[in-house]
């Protein structure tokens, strides 16, 4: 059963229409086949009207969809003959992040990806895709061995931010996370990122510290969550709508401030909507982005990468 969000119940309630005729047509002999293809025709006029004018905290609401592509929805579409590689050789596993070896259209790479879970069972498993220290130590051990077998390194971001519980601030969360930055904008082979949901703070930095930065069309990424910005700034979460518009937490607006280097496109009503049609756009996206940066070499890389994260902030909207 699909969920809708708050702002789409218009189309919950066209929608509903639809299938309430559709089973009335089974049942008897009515054809009612034009008022389907009327109701069909306005849904989808309506939802492109919603779509394209979607305000940023409305965003963040479609970013937060539970039924958008996770990462291991992008693993298993993207990346063949996956292998994944566990643990951090300091202190444990860490299911908030997956990563592994496998081949991306027959390139061998190294894959990092946040997975918050789809249901509540594995939501607790993965952390909600929040990762405790392991989860970034692991991300750089995967980042050390890209480097050592001269393999790139592509990784989904999608998380509200790193953990903040007390027993990953007595691990070194913050070094942790400072750490796995530090390895990415040193990595001596291509490194591809995409921000396929939330890319929330230092938790989704931590493994986006790339050479090209990918956002899905509807995905969100910034220092903080409107919440935690509206409860700092006007001591209220109730004003996350115009927190998520001061902090221009768009794909659109990140282009335009140059944090990120392209953008996704995603199906009518968004990737939740539509997941063969996203991962297709987003599988042809990350080989473009690659097709740039295969043929440089190692010190090419790092000084382009550090130049580029260097450079952000020079632009204004």
């Amino acid at each position: 059963m699909r969920t809708f969000l708050d702002f789409e119940k218009p189309i919950a309630e066209l929608e509903a229409k639809i299938d309430d005729l559709r089973r009335m047509t089974a049942q008897s002999d009515i054809d009612i086949a034009a008022e389907v293809k009327r109701l069909e025709q306005k849904t989808d006029k309506l939802l492109r009207q919603t779509y394209a004018k979607l305000a940023p905290w409305q965003k963040v609401q479609v970013a937060r969809h539970p039924d958008r592509p996770h990462g291991l929805d992008c693993i298993a579409a993207l990346v063949e003959d996956f292998t994944p590689l566990a643990g951090d050789r300091v202190f444990g596993e860490d299911r908030a992040i997956i990563g592994g070896i496998g081949r991306f259209r027959g390139q061998s790479v190294v894959v990092i990806a946040h997975e918050k879970g789809h249901d509540t069972a594995s939501r607790v498993r993965h952390n909600f895709g929040m990762a405790r220290p392991e989860g970034y130590r692991k991300a750089k051990r995967l980042m050390d061995l890209a480097e050592r077998f001269r393999l790139p390194v592509l990784a989904f971001v999608d998380t509200a931010g790193a953990y903040p519980g007390v027993d990953a601030e007595a691990r070194g969360q913050a070094e942790a996370i400072a750490a796995a930055i530090d390895r990415g904008l040193s990595l001596a082979v291509p490194f591809v990122a995409v921000v396929i949901g939330e890319g929330g703070s230092g938790g989704a930095i931590a493994i986006a510290a790339a050479d090209r930065v990918l956002m899905f069309e509807h995905a969100v990424y910034s220092v903080i969550s409107p919440e935690g910005c509206a409860s700092i700034l006007w001591r209220s979460s109730e004003h996350a709508a115009d927190a998520a518009e001061a902090l221009k937490v768009t794909a659109q607006d990140l282009a335009k401030l140059g944090v990120i280097d392209g953008i996704v496109p995603e199906p009518l009503g968004g990737a939740h909507r539509d997941r063969e049609t996203a991962l297709s756009a987003l599988a042809t996206a990350i080989a473009d982005a690659f097709a740039g940066l295969t043929d440089q070499d190692p010190a090419s890389l790092i000084a382009g990468r550090r130049a580029k994260f260097l450079a952000m902030g020079s632009q204004s909207l």
